[in-house]
């Protein structure tokens, strides 16, 4: 519909009057525009066309980038004129010489640059002005169309845009409700029962659901269909990692673990809640990360859990709105987009402009289950040109930095860590391994390099003789570790089997280490909740020591550590930590309408910050509940579970292709 401001004042002064008012302050109703607001609205059309034009001539001469292909699209870098570096044997790297067609593989690496010489600078400038041609008639064109929509009446104007918008709803409509193509289920084993035995473990399982009823029936309550609740204020919450809008983040994040939990009313009740309400067509600018794990990870966890077809659409056409992050020079996506319009842009705060590396890399796991569930590759594609990409970067030290500029395809500033920035990575290139049923052997080599530099310039022991990973910044490790690196004490165990030089023995014991060290951090508190952050420095082991790195906001890392040492090891202490951290939560963070995070583990009465998180119920009381379940409830043979959580299944080999990109069964 037209702007108001562009109608004709009367237009707008009669709409004004009430609607049996006889009254016209204008003798009769103009069926077109005067003379001088036609010649207003073609001057700003005019102005409009001719900046796009000139534009053109500003944009940087694409003959300084070099085109990489790396097998699935163009990506655009700079190219800094400089003698081609030796490559890893000492031979100086294949030259990019002479013929017009030729091609030149990059030292060190299967990716090819295309072109070079005279003849193909030729080409490329013929090319070009061929681009400009086309852009000119396409201006020239578009104008001819405004001129010709100037000589319309207001009415034949509304008209064709009410029109056109109904053609794109009804387009809309008909991708949401198109069919997707039905596709093997992978073997499911496990997903109830779960019964440990004895009947102390079971007390204590029957505690951990008992906490989730809690959290959940108090969202249910104050907050049904806001992102999360706020349980001392007793109302809907919600941060900028989900835009404007209310998605019931926390009804996707649990419904998981309730039916895991055998809560399948309250599970019912979150799937009608989507199947009505869930709407992804709305103006709202969204963490692409976020979003992902959060959203489509536990909608596809609950459609393969429950067979309930309305989860596997849902990601669907989540997944189609998470498309348009992709669109940038090299591939690497935007850490935000917008539902709606699908623009992307990222934090302002991340290194000039740069995407994350935890955010761009932890996206495989869900990809590679769409492309498998909707029979459309895009999504693969998406995930593996990224680690193409990757792959062929130089790595300071062999480590992964983290932040990327998406438009130069260059490194931002070096910080390296397996905490935030970086940490779910590292997880999905191990996950990516477990999730092809062993088979993406490429994965996994990406891993065990990168743990190897991890372990040389990252991974220190305290004083004292506590094992801990640090943060890699411009060439010097902060001796800082974050709760949220506790994580990496179940990865090393979980990718123990399977690495090179049988070295799955020292990896475990390093899972334990890791494990040992995190629950110190919750040892040393007075709440016995582990701080966000904690030090090695002088005779300060594993204590936070400014303000804002002693809160606990019901984050799961340590206890899912515990969970997977557990699984691999069945030594009871796990356990026993996990019942700590347990108690600790419900005497602690359980309050009248929920759990709260609280703001300083060192304090005996500490101030809540009344934020019931989603990941509270979709990890930390998930992980808990199968600390104290027999590991036949999601045997890790047979299911992955993504960095929020939630299981997906390993999607085992067979000869058949999908689109001839990916080998599933």
């Amino acid at each position: 519909m037209a702007s108001p401001a562009l109608l004709p004042l009367s237009s707008r002064r009669m709409a004004a009057l009430s609607p049996g008012s006889s009254v016209s302050f204008y003798p009769h109703h103009r069926a077109t525009l005067r003379l001088s607001e036609k010649f207003i609205l073609l001057l700003i059309l005019s102005a409009f066309i001719t900046l796009c034009f000139g534009a053109i001539f500003f944009l940087p001469d694409s003959s300084k980038h070099r085109r990489f292909d790396l097998g699935l699209q163009d990506v655009l870098i700079p190219h800094i004129e400089q003698p081609r570096p030796a490559g890893r044997d000492g031979r100086d790297g294949p030259q990019g010489g002479g013929g017009g067609g030729g091609a030149a593989a990059v030292a060190g690496g299967g990716v090819m640059v295309h072109g070079g010489g005279e003849e193909h600078r030729h080409r490329h400038r013929e090319e070009e002005e061929q681009l400009r041609k086309m852009i000119r008639a396409d201006h020239e064109r578009a104008l001819e169309e405004a001129k010709e929509k100037l000589k319309k009446s207001k009415d034949q104007i509304r008209a064709e845009i009410q029109t056109e918008k109904n053609r794109v709803a009804q387009d809309a409509k008909k991708r949401e409700g198109k069919q997707l193509p039905q596709v093997p289920i992978p073997k499911l084993v496990g997903i109830n029962n779960g019964d440990p035995g004895d009947p102390e473990t079971r007390e204590k399982q029957e505690k951990i659901k008992e906490m989730m009823k809690h959290a959940w029936g108090n969202y249910r309550q104050y907050a049904w269909g806001h992102n999360e609740l706020k349980p001392l204020s007793r109302k809907g919450h919600s941060t900028n990692i989900f835009g404007n809008s209310q998605l019931g983040a926390t009804i996707v994040d649990a419904l998981d673990t309730l039916y895991i939990m055998g809560l399948f009313d309250e599970f019912r009740d979150g799937k009608e809640w989507i199947e009505k309400n869930l709407d992804f067509s709305v103006n709202a600018e969204v963490s692409v990360f976020e979003v992902n794990i959060r959203f489509i990870g536990g909608l596809l966890a609950a459609y393969y859990l429950s067979g309930e077809e309305v989860f596997k659409q849902k990601a669907a056409q989540l997944a189609e709105k998470l498309l348009p992050s992709f669109n940038t020079p090299t591939g690497i996506p935007w850490a935000m987009v917008n539902l709606k319009s699908g623009v992307g842009r990222n934090w302002g705060w991340a290194s000039a402009g740069s995407s994350i590396l935890s955010e761009f890399g932890t996206l495989h796991l869900e990809f590679v289950h769409l492309s498998y569930l909707t029979g459309d590759p895009i999504y693969y594609k998406k995930v593996l040109h990224i680690r193409k990409l990757l792959q062929n970067m130089d790595r300071p030290h062999g480590l992964y930095p983290n932040y990327l500029n998406p438009r130069t395809g260059r490194w931002g500033q070096h910080h390296t860590s397996v905490g935030g920035l970086g940490d779910s990575f590292y997880e999905y290139l191990l996950k990516a391994w477990l999730v092809s049923d062993k088979t993406d052997t490429e994965a996994r080599k990406m891993y065990d390099d990168a743990m190897e530099a991890i372990e040389k310039h990252l991974i220190r022991k305290s004083n004292s003789g506590l094992t801990f990973i640090g943060e890699w910044k411009n060439g010097h490790l902060e001796r800082k570790m974050g709760h949220l690196t506790c994580f990496a004490g179940g990865m090393f165990a979980l990718g123990a089997d399977g690495s090179p030089d049988d070295k799955a023995g020292h990896y475990l014991q390093l899972g334990a280490e890791i494990a040992h060290t995190c629950h110190q951090s919750y040892d040393k508190t007075v709440l016995k909740l582990g701080p966000e952050a904690f030090k090695f420095d002088g005779g300060t082991e594993g204590v936070a020591l400014r303000q804002n790195e002693k809160y606990y906001i019901l984050r799961p890392e340590v206890i899912e550590t515990y969970w997977y040492m557990w699984r691999f090891t069945h030594d009871p202490k796990y356990r026993q930590w996990g019942w700590e951290a347990a108690q600790a939560i419900d005497k602690y963070c359980r309050v009248v309408g929920g759990f709260s995070g609280v703001k300083d583990v060192y304090s005996s009465s500490p101030a809540y910050d009344d934020v019931q998180q989603s990941f509270f119920l979709a990890e930390t009381l998930k992980y808990l509940y199968l600390l104290f379940s027999s590991d036949d409830l999601l045997p890790l043979d047979y299911w992955v579970f993504n960095t929020e959580a939630h299981p997906l299944p390993i999607l085992r080999s067979m000869n058949s292709t999908l689109s001839g990109n990916i080998v599933f069964q």
